[in-house]
């Protein structure tokens, strides 16, 4: 039997590896005890591959990761994590397995046919997205759903698991219904990695709310400095060769993957419903949408207008098949289906593993979930968002960084940062390509590839030679513009690793980017650091990607796995513990702290109502039950203006000292130096 509910305050991803399993993250509780937050988020930990490296090949739902330490030991950690106050969050990963002799649901004939998605005309997946050594599980039948989450459910019954995280919701036939028995089998609390689009809802489902990606992405948006658009859009097309906007270029590579590794699945609904134009229309109606799925319930006819919208905004949507999705005309359910599980796949490696690539402009904005084309929010969209989440989804996930985004915070933050001095970034970026010129071999890297090689740098600097090497290569891979995973042209991918080295190894190159990186190092802490006061501040649940605490420079996965150093972590808090003054190097360690603390002490603020307060346009301010104050600049330089409605008796959470504010204050009075201010009712 559970028991008494741990409540919800901030979550902490750890990844767990064979190198670190159940008993190293056993040995981290103390120190994450002490950060404050209020449960360990752990990677999946049910059986995988051998020698998995992240858990999402799973081979044996019904047992915990041997690899990690075994069941043994994981009760071990939940047991000691409880003592400590702390919950456990586990991810579940029900859309797919691995493939593999050691899988005896594979392997068995019958209860391969019985629990994986098969077309008994090939033979063949539904696939996890293009990988053939992942096939798709047929959660819609209950016996399947009953086989693979008995032991999860179990678990979150006996009180050792106190959420859920759910890996890819979107590949399920009925997501609806998943989460519906989630919730029947005791799972209350229970978090989606459902990407949706900056103007897509999230359903009423019976979930807390997605991971969070939607919140990553408006508070990038809202430091970019919409004013520069035109600058860094007359850059980038310069050096592309590319007036197309974004959506131009993630249809094209949409259709690719459509055509391409996707084409299989497209012949499969070919074969189950006949349309006009046959297997070529639906190629572009399935690449052709604005959003990764919709939800169309088949059985019952009932689609909401979210739906309409997706199917109505549908590039190369033909008629009839615009019809067969919402249910217009006489339909196969499975074709409905089908098509459901098809269009997120091909939506994600079309955008976030293509596009994004492809496209440039300002690598802040590509990130998951992200639109590219948003050059920037205005305080009231982001306000907006936050009073929507807090009346509809109040436990819902915070984010700005997690196993899948393309780079960390503190690197995203850096290139917001450039969008407010986009003179300097044009003379510099202009430099470092005429500097670079005699670096290049046989055209490589070309223009394109060396202005997103040189974002990086800055987002990232310093960076090892290697790390950033093997960063290009998976960008130039993934981008599918002169190599590609499938048809890899070693001779350009060379090409751009001896210059990648060479512009590292350049002494001239390597000074100018030492010095812009210590140019904008402010700007891009103040960043970071006024996100990460927003995160721990907004409605929901803020999560710290494991090692975010301090400065994390990182990029894609794997280079945002790398171990971390714990020992140098528990130093620092303990030396804040002890009194140590917030130098920029625990700053960002020190805020956490700081915020968490807050919301220890004020339980009830942050479940009570997200109030804005009038404040001019450079900075966002709100309460929180009346009884937490915040405000934070959105851009550089000295705050203009007042907030208006702070009156009362006020203590300040990050210095100590209290005063008394009328019921308007300054800007410049009550921002710190890094922009914040956090105040709780004297």
């Amino acid at each position: 039997m559970t028991g008494p509910r741990i409540p919800l305050r901030a979550t902490y991803r750890l990844q767990l590896t064979p190198d670190f399993g159940f008993a190293a993250a056993r040995a981290r509780i103390p120190y994450l005890r002490d950060l404050g937050v209020s449960h360990l988020y752990l990677s999946p930990s049910l059986q995988a591959r051998a020698g998995s490296l992240h858990g999402y090949d799973v081979i044996d739902p019904t047992r915990i990761s041997e690899d990690l330490g075994g069941e043994g030991a994981f009760r071990d950690l939940a047991e000691a994590a409880h003592a400590a106050g702390l919950g456990i969050v586990l991810d579940l990963v029900p859309n797919h397995m691995a493939t593999d002799d050691a899988n005896r649901f594979w392997a068995d004939p019958q209860l391969r046919e019985q629990f994986f998605d098969i077309d008994p005309a090939t033979g063949r997946h539904r696939r996890f997205f293009d990988i053939d050594h992942l096939a798709g599980v047929r959660q819609e039948d209950p016996d399947v759903f009953e086989a693979t989450h008995a032991l999860a459910l179990g678990l979150v019954r006996d009180g050792l698991v106190d959420a859920l995280r759910i890996d890819h919701p979107d590949g399920l036939a009925d997501p609806a219904q998943y989460f519906a028995r989630l919730r029947e089998g005791g799972a209350e609390t229970v978090w989606i990695e459902k990407i949706l689009e900056p103007s897509e809802p999230l359903r009423d489902w019976p979930v807390s709310g997605t991971v969070g990606y939607e919140f990553l992405n408006d508070v990038c948006a809202l430091f970019v400095d919409a004013e520069a658009e035109s600058a860094f859009t007359t850059l980038w097309q310069e050096f592309s060769d590319d007036a197309r906007p974004f959506a131009e270029v993630a249809a094209e590579a949409k259709r690719e993957q459509a055509d391409g590794p996707f084409a299989p699945e497209v012949a499969r609904l070919g074969a189950v419903a006949e349309v006009a134009g046959g297997t070529e229309a639906l190629a572009g109606a399935v690449a052709s949408f604005p959003v990764y799925r919709t939800y169309v319930e088949s059985d019952s006819g009932v689609i909401d207008e979210a739906d309409r919208q997706a199917v109505a905004e549908a590039r190369d949507m033909p008629e009839d098949i615009a019809q067969m999705l919402l249910l217009q005309r006489p339909t196969p359910g499975e074709f409905v289906t089908r098509f459901q599980q098809t269009t997120p796949p091909v939506v994600a490696k079309g955008v976030e593993d293509t596009a994004f690539y492809r496209y440039a402009r300002l690598l802040a904005l590509c990130d998951v979930g992200g639109d590219p084309a948003r050059f920037g929010i205005g305080v009231d969209r982001f306000h907006q968002a936050n009073a929507e989440r807090q009346r509809r989804f109040p436990e819902a996930m915070l984010t700005t960084m997690t196993h899948d985004t393309k780079r960390s915070a503190d690197v995203r933050a850096r290139l917001t940062a450039l969008t407010w001095i986009p003179e300097r970034w044009e003379e510099c970026v202009r430099r470092w390509l005429e500097l670079s010129e005699p670096l290049r071999s046989n055209g490589a890297p070309d223009d394109s590839e060396r202005y997103f090689l040189f974002q990086t740098l800055v987002g990232a600097w310093p960076i090892e030679p290697e790390r950033i090497q093997a960063y290009m290569e998976k960008a130039l891979r993934e981008s599918k513009r002169h190599t590609s995973w499938t048809e890899q042209n070693t001779e350009w991918e060379q090409a751009v690793r001896e210059f990648t080295g060479a512009v590292l190894g350049d002494r001239a190159l390597r000074r100018e980017l030492d010095g812009f990186a210590r140019e904008i190092e402010f700007a891009g802490d103040s960043v970071a650091l006024r996100t990460l006061a927003l995160k721990l501040t907004s409605p929901g649940v803020p999560d710290t990607y494991q090692g975010d605490e301090l400065p994390l420079f990182a990029l894609v996965d794997p280079d945002n796995r790398r171990p971390v150093d714990w020992q140098w972590n528990e130093t620092m808090l303990g030396r804040l513990a002890g009194g140590a003054q917030p130098e920029p190097a625990i700053r960002k360690l020190w805020l956490t702290t700081r915020l968490l603390g807050l919301r220890i002490r004020r339980p009830d603020a942050f479940a009570g109502a997200y109030d804005p307060l009038r404040a001019p346009d450079t900075a966002v301010a709100f309460t929180r039950g009346g009884e937490v104050l915040v405000a934070v600049a959105t851009r550089s330089g000295p705050p203009d203006g007042a907030v208006e409605g702070a009156d009362g008796r006020w203590r300040d959470v990050l210095y100590g000292d209290e005063r008394e504010l009328g019921a308007s204050v300054a800007l410049a009075e009550l921002l710190d130096e890094y922009g914040i201010a956090v105040l709780e009712r004297a």
